[in-house]
């Protein structure tokens, strides 16, 4: 890497379809400043690359042999390394969503995915990392939101694990680019908090995106049929678009 590159993080894959693990590795590699370290085929292996590599990330499958994802992350925290652990699986039940986000899963993403999913889990990853090691101290609005935006992608796994309207929540095969159903959970999952209903504003604070980012999505949901718009006047200055979600 070049002296003004940002930095590198090492990330490790214990993935056990030699397929899979290739894909993982193209996607991460493509966001600038990941690196793969390195790639085992089980937790047992992989425990011992951790071990070996001392990496920033590990992107870990829970159905494998010799040792399964659940019980990988279980050991790994009993080791207790500064080592962040993103699950990439197949599996979407609830039970296992909620024992992996228990253990400390700092992310959830669940296959088959996108190469846009896994970048924004790097980018959260790299934001919060930026913020610890800048701030030498913050303040209780900073620290609210930074865990907010590193929680995002819990919050969307327990949100997915909801059984109440998340069916309902498509058009989700169909979202125009640039849209992605991780992000489209997330925003409805704040908005469910929040009968008055939020502007652009609140919702992109809420979810921990831009502004225009979740300007799009609440324009995408208004557009189905899934929220109103309300166009507040109340108040000195401009009138304030406010999004609420239909029963």
């Amino acid at each position: 890497m070049k002296a003004n590159d940002k930095p590198l993080f090492k990330v490790v894959l214990i993935e056990d379809d030699p397929m899979v693990q290739e894909v993982n590795k193209l996607f991460i590699e493509q966001v600038q400043g990941f690196q793969v370290v390195g790639i085992a085929g089980n937790g047992n292996d992989g425990l011992q690359l951790i071990r070996e590599l001392s990496p920033n990330l590990v992107f870990l499958d829970v159905f494998m042999p010799s040792l399964d994802g659940i019980e990988t992350l279980q050991r790994l925290r009993t080791m207790a390394l500064p080592v962040e652990v993103v699950a990439v699986t197949a599996a979407k039940d609830a039970e296992t969503i909620r024992t992996m986000l228990r253990n400390g899963a700092f992310d959830y993403i669940i296959k088959p995915f996108k190469m846009e999913r896994v970048k924004q889990t790097l980018e959260r990853y790299r934001l919060q990392h930026e913020a610890w090691t800048e701030a030498p101290s913050v303040t209780q609005d900073e620290l609210d939101r930074l865990l907010r935006n590193g929680s995002a992608a819990a919050e969307a796994g327990k949100a997915a694990v909801l059984k109440t309207q998340d069916a309902h929540s498509s058009g989700q095969d169909d979202l125009p680019k640039g849209l992605n159903a991780a992000t489209l959970k997330q925003v409805l999952h704040v908005m469910r908090q929040h009968d008055a209903g939020l502007s652009a504003e609140e919702a992109a604070d809420g979810v921990g995106i831009a502004r225009v980012t979740a300007r799009r999505y609440l324009d995408y949901l208004e557009k189905t049929g899934r929220v109103k718009l309300e166009i507040n006047y109340g108040g000195v200055g401009r009138p304030v678009n406010r999004y609420v979600l239909k029963p």
